[in-house]
């Protein structure tokens, strides 16, 4: 990678635009375009592009930054960073070289369309089907049930059942201007309220056989290889950034709210300490967990398939009770808009509930430490 540095570039993101935008994303839930324009003028949306594509070359860690950072300031434009890193990913490895070029230059956001309203979270067993057209091209036919940028990202790495091949799923790089592409309404969510996460129905749609990313019927094994490595991954760092914003609000109200009859903070009394402590180190936890995931997959070691499988459930779960132990802790104060823990908190159930799920992934983690097949 060059000397290119994504920690500064991130931090001015968060300083400039991020930061002071968030919370309006949050109360008007509309999509965070200027957030997305300036991560595109930091050179940010395509740091995990390839250098002989044009783009910064980092790595995975490098992007886990980003997103644990941008997490902790915003966390729906952090959630479509994430998703547009994740599909860049596959982009990268079987997409075609103007669109690789597009994401590298920062001129292209993209984002991952498997979730079905048939499968649920089940993205491994797509419905959406695949089929000839007359003209030679194919049309694609689905009702997406979740897709991060709806309407908002220029493409969508699509999934299917096969063309014609034997296998589960088969992967597209469809654009967002396709016509019989369509999104049903706009999003209303708990947390995330900015991150334009809608249903997609394609009736229809056209796109040329080129558009297939891989061989037709591998697709399931094309994600597994590189979109949910980094989906698993940035979801913990994702998760992450929330924890470390809530320990933040926490010790702030700690050292800042006045026993006046006492003379003393809430920092004085060593129960409001012992209960911060528990958020320090359940975050350190995570942390540690985090840098052993990416360690992992750096190293090629033989545990890496299941730390990865490991880390979203980790960090998702841990957050979520941060967050809820960062609202006791604060007391009314965390209730009130303006403080910022009570949309902290928010956000921070995405992930539980974001495809995979919590539950599947422990059950991938049984199967994987038992010696069985995950599918």
């Amino acid at each position: 990678m060059s000397s290119y540095d994504y920690a500064r570039a991130i931090q001015d993101v968060i300083e400039e635009s991020a930061g002071p935008r968030a919370a309006d994303v949050d109360r008007g839930g509309a999509f965070p375009r200027a957030n997305i324009d300036a991560l595109a003028d930091a050179g940010l949306l395509g740091l995990v592009s390839a250098e002989d594509a044009g783009g910064r070359g980092a790595g995975l860690g490098a992007a886990a930054h980003v997103v644990e950072r941008l997490a902790g300031a915003c966390g729906s434009t952090a959630m479509v960073l994430l998703m547009h890193y994740a599909a860049t990913a596959l982009i990268e490895a079987h997409g075609p070289k103007d669109v690789r070029e597009a994401i590298a230059g920062d001129a292209h956001l993209s984002t991952l369309a498997f979730s079905e309203a048939g499968s649920r979270s089940h993205f491994w067993a797509p419905l959406g089907t695949a089929a000839p057209a007359a003209d030679g091209r194919v049309l694609l036919d689905a009702d997406k049930s979740w897709v991060t940028s709806a309407g908002e990202a220029d493409s969508y790495v699509w999934s299917s059942r096969p063309l014609a091949a034997d296998g589960p799923m088969t992967l597209w790089l469809v654009p967002r201007d396709r016509e019989r592409l369509s999104v049903r309404g706009p999003f209303d969510g708990l947390g995330l309220r900015g991150n334009a996460s809608s249903p997609v129905s394609a009736d229809g749609v056209l796109v040329d056989r080129e558009a297939m990313l891989g061989p037709d019927g591998e697709g399931l094994d094309l994600a597994l290889g590189t979109a949910l490595p980094h989906f698993l991954v940035l979801s913990a760092a994702f998760s992450l950034g929330l924890m470390e914003a809530l320990t933040a609000k926490a010790a702030e109200h700690l050292t800042r709210t006045r026993l006046e009859h006492l003379g003393q903070t809430l920092a004085d009394q060593p129960t409001q300490r012992a209960r911060f402590a528990e958020l320090r180190i359940r975050t350190d936890q995570v942390r540690a967990f985090l840098r052993d995931a990416l360690a992992a997959l750096a190293e090629g070691r033989a545990d890496a398939t299941l730390r990865v499988l490991e880390v979203k459930a980790v960090a998702a779960e841990s957050a979520s009770e941060v967050a809820d132990a960062t609202m006791r802790l604060c007391g009314g104060a965390a209730f009130r808009k303006e403080f910022g823990v009570e949309r902290l908190f928010r956000d921070s159930l995405a992930a539980r509930v974001m495809a995979p799920t919590t539950q599947a992934l422990h059950d991938f983690v049984g199967r994987a430490s038992l010696g069985m097949p995950l599918f």
